[in-house]
């Protein structure tokens, strides 16, 4: 175990506050550690273990679970949580940080987004200690990390060949989970209704408020997404108490959606996409074009219904009933743009707070 003295943290003196307790392992107030968690043995019998990171704060404080990789491929989580260590601000932390940067450990040595059963593990929540490998990582990731926690952030991208802008999903009905979405400040806050088998409902059933980060490219990185992840995550730690007030950022509000639909291929064929992510679409725009490679024949995709584009895929080779750009609906798409704009505009240039001193 590290004290935080070898951190530069305070020196662990006579604590009131409760050892954090994982598996057989404690971790003392005003220590941080890095546990193992056991998942299974490879087919050549190497060890498959879960890592995960534990700083526990001196002072109490909410207990918030910080996970990446549930899908093996989706990498900007990986990187945010790393800087999120890094940063010196998290020395003072009050509460108790619990960051599990790869969830799926089989899916992430793959890049693959699947376990080697081919399911989806943010689809087999809460698990099952005794059914298939998905399940049973399930079970391992409720019952030593999300039971133990009071609030959590999941970290996504989009799928293969697939890109998000940098966006929150939550359920906004719920008051708690409004306010530490509008404290994230991304460009925008789309509301999710909770996902039979997804991380986000088994841990709200068991009243853990959890939102979701969706931003990138899986198998990438993108240094915007993750440079709005670490500021993102930061601010909620503040918001939720664990962290002093940070320096002053750019105050940048973030466009809400209660709602978003997909517009999908016609036919299949050679796509030519018009809008980058963040644009404003109007009912009835031209967002893509479809034709045969020679050209002879070209079928336009046009949008619905007015909104902000999040969403779209990168593949220009397309098959009828893919799912091609992803719209957000907001009043005004124009305003939307316009507060995307800002925020690529004012944050590329922004230090991240990870960078800053404490």
């Amino acid at each position: 175990m590290q004290n935080l003295t070898k951190q530069g943290l305070a020196v662990v003196g006579k604590s009131q506050r409760q050892e954090f307790a994982i598996r057989n392992i404690t971790v003392q107030p005003g220590t941080r550690q890095t546990v193992n968690l056991s998942m299974s043995l490879l087919s050549n019998h190497t060890p498959m273990n879960v890592p995960v990171h534990i700083i526990h704060g001196k002072n109490d404080g909410p207990r918030l679970f910080i996970s990446a990789a549930i899908h093996g491929d989706e990498l900007n989580g990986v990187e945010i949580i790393r800087r999120i260590l890094k940063t010196p601000r998290i020395h003072k932390l009050r509460g108790t940080l619990v960051a599990v940067p790869i969830v799926n450990v089989f899916g992430f040595l793959a890049h693959s987004r699947y376990l080697p059963d081919r399911r989806d593990l943010n689809r087999s929540f809460p698990g099952s200690e005794k059914g298939s490998l998905t399940s049973q990582l399930a079970y391992l990731f409720m019952h030593e990390i999300v039971l133990r926690c009071t609030h959590g952030i999941d970290l996504h991208t989009g799928a293969i060949h697939r890109s998000n802008l940098p966006q929150i999903r939550a359920d906004l009905s719920d008051p708690e989970m409004e306010r530490l979405s509008k404290s994230f400040s991304a460009p925008l806050i789309l509301h999710s209704n909770l996902r039979d088998g997804s991380l986000r409902r088994a841990a709200t059933d068991k009243n853990i408020p959890t939102m979701l980060y969706e931003a990138g490219e899986a198998l990438r990185f993108d240094e915007f997404a993750i440079r709005l992840g670490v500021r993102g995550i930061l601010r909620v730690m503040q918001t939720l108490g664990m962290l002093g007030k940070l320096p002053s950022t750019v105050e940048t509000k973030s466009v809400v959606s209660r709602a978003s639909y997909w517009l999908r291929a016609p036919a299949g064929g050679i796509l030519r996409s018009l809008h980058p992510l963040g644009a404003r679409i109007q009912e009835g725009d031209h967002v893509g074009t479809i034709s045969d490679p020679m050209g002879e024949k070209e079928i336009s995709v046009n949008a619905e219904e007015p909104g902000i584009l999040i969403g779209r895929t990168n593949l220009p080779i397309v098959n009828q009933g893919d799912a091609l750009f992803h719209i957000a609906k907001v009043k005004n798409a124009t305003t939307a743009e316009k507060v995307v704009e800002e925020f690529h505009e004012k944050v590329k240039d922004e230090i991240t707070l990870s960078e800053q001193t404490s």
